[in-house]
């Protein structure tokens, strides 16, 4: 969770809500192992 708080630091605010928008999406239809696997794809 740090790591992601990290991540999402970095982004402006444009980004940052795009990334939060997409993260609330996914906690809603997503187990938390699919989560994590589209956030290391995304960083690549």
């Amino acid at each position: 969770m740090a790591q992601l708080m990290s991540l999402l630091s970095k982004m402006d605010k444009k980004d940052l809500e795009q990334g939060l928008n997409k993260l609330s999406g996914m906690l809603k239809s997503k187990d938390s192992n699919e989560i994590i696997n589209e956030i290391k794809k995304g960083k690549q």
